[in-house]
Formats: C-alpha cells, sequence, structure tokens
C-alpha cells in the first residue's frame, strides 16, 4: 500500500464541516474522514456504471404477517445467482433479522432489494454495497 502525503486547501466552513464529520463518526483523524469520502465516493460512482458489487441486503420484519416469509424466501430463489447466502435470527416474539450476502451488478442488486424492502411487514431494509476489485 502506498503511502503519500500531500497538503489540501479547504475553506474554513469546509474545514469546520469536515472536523464536525470526524468527531460525528469517530474518525481518528481527518486524513482518515477523508479518506472514507473518497472511497464512498468511489463505490458510489461504481454502482452508476453498474459494475459488479458485494454487499448485503439487512432486513428487520415482523414474522407475524401472514405468508411473508415465503414471499422472501420465494424472491432470493427467483435471484439465486446474486445470493450467496443468507442467515436469519429471531430477536424476540415478533421480529426477525435476515443478512442476505449478494454479489453481482449493482443495478441487478438494487432491484434485488427494492422487491425484498417492499413487502408488507418489513419494518426496515437496507442495501449496503462495496466495490469488488
Amino acid at each position: 500500500m502506498a503511502l503519500t502525503r500531500f497538503g489540501v486547501s479547504l475553506d474554513e466552513e469546509v474545514l469546520k464541516d469536515l472536523d464536525e464529520f470526524v468527531v460525528e463518526n469517530s474518525f481518528p483523524n481527518r486524513s482518515r474522514a477523508i479518506r472514507y469520502l473518497v472511497e464512498k465516493s468511489l463505490v458510489e460512482k461504481k454502482w452508476q456504471c453498474n459494475n459488479v458489487v458485494a454487499g448485503a441486503i439487512v432486513l428487520l420484519y415482523d414474522r407475524q404477517k401472514k405468508d411473508l416469509t415465503i414471499k422472501l424466501k420465494d424472491i432470493m430463489h427467483e435471484n439465486s445467482e446474486l445470493i450467496l447466502s443468507s442467515q436469519h435470527f429471531q430477536l424476540n416474539q415478533d421480529n426477525c433479522l435476515e443478512i442476505v450476502a449478494v454479489k453481482g451488478k449493482a443495478k441487478k442488486l438494487t432491484l434485488l432489494a427494492d422487491k425484498l424492502t417492499g413487502n408488507k411487514g418489513i419494518i426496515h431494509g437496507k442495501l449496503i454495497m462495496s466495490r469488488v476489485e
């Protein structure tokens, strides 16, 4: 890993915002925060270019909703070429957490996540993607 040092000039207001971002996200320094933001920007660019990415779809849902687990499993089976694995957790009497590891074109993963999270009974759903090198 190459390490290159260089100076960056920022407006006072931007620097203040950066310092707040560092504190809010518990970064050890500004450099780590800038690195995070650059990598995040590159990942988002890859999503827009529809490159191959990997990630996870996190679903929190009410297990009492009729047929929801069947619908989720059917959608996952229909998209099995994108799914690496899934893990199910029973959080309490009513709520389950499902984590689905995925890999594929960014647009396909986004569509899959939308299909899963759009079901009635999903309390929260989120797709997290990262570039694949």
